[in-house]
This record gives C-alpha cells, sequence and structure tokens, in this order.
C-alpha cells in the first residue's frame, strides 16, 4: 500500500503483505525480573551481558541478579557499532561459552548485540533503556574507516524484548528527548515506505501520537513513571513500525553524518527528521495526514516537529552537533552515491539545500517547502542538561 491509495480522508485498504516480526516481549514496570525466566523459555543457560559503559551500573546489577546464568559483563559499546568493538565482543562472548547475548540500554548496546547475532548467530534478549525501538527491527549497523554499512538479516532480532520503564527514569531529560525524537522519525519514515500497510501505519500513527504526549511529561518530570511508560510504548510501536518497512532518505543521511563524521546518533535523528519530513511531506499526503492527527496540528507536521525539538530543548542544527560546514559536499556525495528510495526524488543540489538549512537550523518550510507564513525567532528555545 502506497500514499496514493488515500484519496481525502479515508483510506481505501488494497492488498498487501504484512510479516510479522517471530519476537516476544514482555512490558511493564519491574519486568525486569522476569529476565531469568524469559531466558529460560528460549534455552538460554550462559550469557554475556552488553552495555556501554554510561550503563554499566544497570548492566552490573544484571549480570549479578541473573546469577550463574552470567557469564560476564562487556561495558563497551558505542555510537555507530565499531567494527574493532564487535570483534571484541565476539571474542569475549565466543571465548566464555556464552549461548547468547543479554543487551541492557539504547542503540548501541543493541546494535552490539546484533552484531554479536550476525557474526556468530547467538540470539540476543534486548532490555532496552532508551526510546529509539532498535530492539524491534532486524536492521544492523557496522561502522570501518568513517563509513557505516547497515543491512538486514533476520538473524539479529531479538528473540526477547523486555520494556521496564522503570530502568528510564534515570536516562538524562536531554538523552530522553533525542532518543524519543529519534523514534518518531523511524515512524515517519514508515508511513511514507513503499511497502507502508495498514498495519505498520496504525503503529507508526499510535507510536508518534504517544511519544509527543509523552517528552513534554518527561522534561517536566524526569521522575515521572507513566510518562516513562508512554515513552517507552511510543518508541516500542515506532521501532516495530521501522521493522516491518523499508528506511528511506532520511535514515540514509543519518547514517552517513554518524558514520563519517561520528556525529551522536539520535541528537542527529532529531536535528535532521523536520527538515527531510519538509523535502517530502507535499510528496506523501497519506503520511502528512496521519502525522498531522498524532501531533495535534492542522497543517505541516514538520514545521510542529521542528517547534517540537526547541520546546523541548533538543540539538536544533548540525553545526550544533559540531558538523563542519565544509563537510556537507561530502556528505551530499556519499548519500547521492548510496540512495535509498524516497517519496520525493532528489538530486545533489535539493540535497545539498536540505543538509544546508539542517547545518544552519534555520526553518525548513522557508527553504525546502516555502509557505506564507514567517519563519520565528528560532533562538527563542530553553536548553536541557545532556
Amino acid at each position: 500500500m502506497t500514499d496514493a491509495d488515500v484519496t481525502g480522508a479515508a483510506m481505501t485498504i488494497s492488498d498487501f503483505a504484512y510479516q510479522a516480526l517471530p519476537m516476544r516481549v514482555r512490558f511493564g514496570a519491574g519486568s525486569v525480573g522476569s529476565l531469568r525466566d524469559e531466558l529460560e523459555l528460549l534455552g538460554l543457560r550462559r550469557v554475556l551481558v552488553l552495555c556501554s559503559p554510561g550503563q554499566r551500573h544497570i548492566g552490573e546489577s544484571v549480570a549479578s541478579a541473573l546469577g550463574e546464568y552470567s557469564v560476564g559483563l562487556r561495558a563497551e559499546a558505542v555510537v555507530h557499532v565499531p567494527v574493532r568493538v564487535a570483534d571484541s565482543a565476539g571474542a569475549a562472548a565466543v571465548t566464555s561459552g556464552a549461548d547468547g547475548c543479554v543487551t541492557v540500554g539504547g542503540g548501541s548496546a543493541i546494535g552490539l548485540g546484533k552484531a554479536v547475532a550476525l557474526r556468530h548467530g547467538m540470539p540476543v534478549v534486548a532490555v532496552p533503556t532508551t526510546y529509539a525501538g532498535s530492539e524491534m527491527t532486524s536492521v544492523w549497523g557496522l561502522t570501518a574507516n568513517g563509513r557505516k554499512e547497515t543491512g538486514r538479516d533476520p538473524k539479529v532480532l531479538p528473540r526477547s524484548v523486555i520494556y521496564d520503564p522503570e530502568l528510564t527514569v534515570g536516562l538524562p531529560v536531554g538523552v530522553s528527548v533525542t532518543s524519543g525524537i529519534n523514534a518518531i522519525a523511524h515512524a515517519v519514515e514508515a508511513l511514507y515506505a513503499p511497502d507502508a500497510t495498514p498495519i505498520s501505519s496504525l503503529m507508526a500513527e499510535e507510536g508518534v501520537r504517544a511519544l509527543a504526549e509523552a517528552l513534554p511529561v518527561i522534561v517536566a518530570d524526569g521522575a515521572d513513571v507513566d510518562g516513562r511508560r508512554q515513552a517507552l510504548y511510543g518508541g516500542w510501536l515506532c521501532g516495530a513500525a521501522l521493522g516491518a518497512t523499508t528506511m528511506s532518505l532520511h535514515h540514509s543521511l543519518c547514517h552517513v553524518l554518524g558514520g563519517t563524521l561520528n556525529l551522536p546518533h539520535s541528537g542527529t535523528h532529531s536535528v535532521v527528521l523536520p527538515y527531510v519530513l519538509a523535502f517530502n511531506e507535499a510528496h506523501a499526503p497519506t503520511a502528512s495526514a496521519a502525522l498531522s492527527r498524532a501531533l495535534g496540528v492542522a497543517s505541516s507536521p514538520a514545521d510542529r516537529l521542528w517547534h517540537l525539538a526547541r520546546e523541548l530543548g533538543a540539538p536544533t542544527s548540525l553545526a550544533e552537533l559540531g558538523m563542519d560546514p565544509r563537510d556537507i559536499d561530502r556528505i551530499v556525495l556519499e548519500v547521492t552515491e548510496r540512495p535509498y528510495g524516497n517519496p520525493h526524488p532528489f538530486t545533489q543540489d535539493s540535497l545539498r539545500d536540505l543538509v544546508s538549512a539542517a547545518w544552519s537550523g534555520k526553518w525548513p518550510l522557508c527553504s525546502l517547502a516555502p509557505r506564507p507564513s514567517p519563519a520565528p525567532d528560532s533562538d527563542s528555545r530553553r536548553r536541557l542538561p545532556q
């Protein structure tokens, strides 16, 4: 089903194929306590716990609670999954006699577990502590020599995912915000994907709605468990929508920016999303309508997402993330050399305009999809601790 299948406000359901992903989910406060039971259901008896250095305290707690089911902890996961780190974790898993991995943390830890699964066939159980939703996809990524390669393989999909909102209460507010917007980006691309279905689109729209409501609650009170629960629910749905569809220009661009320039993963997604959506929304009216419903606006969802990032204190330009403007042409060339499908065909010139606008943080509708209303003051926003 494509964007053209819908006319006006009514949806016409055409033929489609939907592949449900084979995984088990446990969701709820305190559900991490069921991790050992989950391993037993999967027949796993010796697991290696993987996390990032910043999540070591949670990783140690999980490894300790697993007792004899744990063969150790590797707190070495980093963003974009460098090949050398994947090699190290894989070697540790093989040497320790592990029969699987438990990943504790965000996309870095889950990505590392996927790399081990890809290379050694070890099943993964994911315990997410952010909202990005990568645990719901069979997408893997590995970075070497400044180039990030991605792919899909069913064997990297976690066999089980445990969503415990209590584990995300300690996530810094700034990271929570960029992680949540990263998840929204997954849903946006799922909505206008060429293989979108009514099922994936329902998940995507509901995921965006849940996150758009939850993130301001978390900003107001990072210890609000109900807000954390809703954000985790939204992240799950957005990730599941992406897992059921193919990626487009937004993810292609973010993968190149991250792998080539080592920009922060979720921050890059937060910055780039409104610019790519502004470029695409006139060519994806059904997706735009769904996003407008989810975000509670009557007009451009790209405009709303641009303002939302500012309201929440997220980074709002690639310059803010440390990108040198001299790298714009390099990024444009790499993206056009490895193009993904996209609702609005792009050229090097149009992509250069998009990246340049994202670098500066200027109002996306002004440069990419002109509207008669003026741009607001881009500096009138509140900053949050990272």
